[in-house]
């Protein structure tokens, strides 16, 4: 309800300013030093104040603009989705406007606070944000999400939750008993499914999972992973993406530690450059391509014919390359 959202006055009251203060902060930062500007939009975070001018009437001649934050453009999983969507928007007569969010909720919704002003609505891929404030700025302008599922927002999903009980499915069939799951964020929805995934199958089957993380999603997390792995008795990983699955094959390796004889990994996503690695590396993959032309698709519904926007989620498959292989026969 419209009286239970969260005023300019909440804001005042918890950062100590006068409401003009917070007004102003939003409609004109210019005119506010910047470590109060800092305090005011820390206290919008922390009560979930969403600004007002996110809940102005599309205009007439308005650019027809569609933003798309994703959570690290350095990530290759994001260049077919990117490319996807902005062809799609095209096709439909809108600019694509990209955003990176650094992996940084603080940095997601400062920017769409920004931007959700002056564009028509907003992609929203790997969010780190809460699942409360998406809901708030959906009241105020279109919104889809990619790799998420919130009740009364479209949510476009590849089921690579399904993608990890495959993996452990065949890393079990290949004779492996003890195996590890390297987290990415904890603020991750999808990580989280993913985790569970894994978990509940290895369960099923007798296996022993064990969490290791969170480590950023990037190779450098899998460095990091790769060294708790070592210590670790498992012979088999599971990783949150591909990028932490290189890192680990890279330290791994640089470790003496031989990939698949010694030590099988599995990675999630099918980026660029998966199979190009030595060995190639198995993984998770599903339509990357779809998601970001159906998140568009999602969007132009509610804009254009004040529909709701369908949701979807797409099958994932698991690509099996070199770097699964059976235990050494000291672990069976």
């Amino acid at each position: 309800m419209d009286e239970a959202r969260p005023t300019i006055y909440d804001v005042a009251r918890r950062c100590g300013v006068a409401a003009s203060t917070v007004s102003r902060t939003f409609s004109h930062p210019s005119r506010v030093n910047p470590a109060t500007r800092e305090k005011v939009r820390a206290a919008a975070d922390e009560v979930g104040y969403v600004p007002r001018p996110l809940a102005r009437a599309e205009a007439p001649g308005r650019t027809r603009t569609l933003t798309l934050v994703v959570t690290d453009i350095a990530n290759p999983y994001y260049a077919p989705l990117i490319k996807a969507a902005q062809a799609q928007a095209l096709a439909s007569d809108y600019t694509l406007a990209l955003t990176d969010s650094d992996e940084s909720p603080r940095v997601e919704v400062s920017n769409l606070r920004q931007l959700l002003a002056t564009t028509s609505g907003a992609i929203l891929a790997t969010s780190r944000l809460s699942d409360d404030v998406i809901r708030q700025l959906a009241q105020h302008r279109p919104l889809a999400i990619v790799n998420r599922e919130i009740d009364g927002v479209p949510s476009l999903v590849v089921d690579t939750a399904g993608g990890m009980r495959k993996a452990v499915r065949h890393l079990a069939a290949i004779g492996h008993r003890r195996i590890a799951y390297l987290s990415g964020p904890r603020n991750s929805w999808i990580n989280g499914a993913r985790w569970q995934a894994v978990r509940q199958e290895s369960a099923a089957l007798g296996l022993d999972a064990a969490f290791l993380g969170p480590y950023a999603p990037n190779r450098q997390g899998g460095h990091e992973a790769a060294d708790a792995l070592m210590l670790q008795r498992a012979t088999a990983a599971v990783a949150y993406n591909d990028l932490i699955a290189i890192g680990t094959l890279q330290r791994l390796q640089s470790a003496g530690v031989r990939v698949p004889d010694d030590f099988s990994l599995i990675g999630c996503d099918d980026i660029f450059g998966a199979d190009l690695t030595v060995p190639a590396l198995t993984t998770i993959a599903g339509p990357t391509e779809r998601l970001g032309r159906s998140a568009v698709d999602a969007l132009h519904a509610q804009i254009a014919h004040r529909t709701a926007g369908d949701s979807a989620v797409f099958d994932a498959h698991l690509v099996t390359r070199g770097s699964t292989a059976p235990p050494p026969a000291a672990s069976r």
